[in-house]
């Protein structure tokens, strides 16, 4: 596969032909212009998963002694190292360590907690606050009432303070 940027910035930027880029590269004319005209770098794609024999037949046995896990106490739960111990010593499993902490790892990421962006209307809302400071004033302790709000739309910070 031609390396697209390159030849874009060959085009582009140094402002070479077609041709003169189909002779310095070797890459087609066809080739250039598909690069030239596509805006973004295709990516490949498997046409069907590979196959994983190893651990497609241990796969079940996995999932089970996970889902008895849930009711265990957390000490007693499986980690990766103790399932693939286990698979070694009650079925002669020949497969390697790396793949069972795979399939454990895929197994347990769990997904990211959605949220909802906060946005708000212009000048409808705000969140606000009283409390009481000391400050020294004019030489003298005084205790003052704050209040402070933030408008949430533009989070700018407004304070004032009063003596009572």
């Amino acid at each position: 596969m031609a390396n697209y940027e390159f030849i874009r910035k060959q085009h582009y930027v140094l402002g070479k032909s077609i041709r003169q880029i189909s002779r310095e590269t070797g890459y087609s004319r066809q080739v250039i212009r598909k690069a030239l005209s596509s805006t973004e770098i295709s990516e490949y794609k498997l046409s069907r998963p590979k196959p994983k024999p190893v651990i497609d037949s241990v796969k079940h046995i996995i999932l089970e002694w996970l889902r008895q896990d849930e009711q265990a106490p957390p000490k007693q739960r499986h980690t990766a190292k103790r399932i693939y111990q286990r698979f070694v010593e009650e079925y002669g499993f020949t497969g390697g360590e790396s793949t069972i902490h795979r399939y454990v790892r895929e197994l347990k990421t769990t997904p990211s907690k959605a949220f909802v962006p906060l946005e708000f209307p212009p000048g409808k809302y705000a969140q606000f606050d009283w409390g009481e400071v000391e400050i020294l004033l004019q030489g003298k302790q005084v205790k003052v009432q704050v209040f402070c709000m933030r408008c949430t739309f533009s989070r700018k910070i407004f304070i004032k303070t009063f003596f009572h």
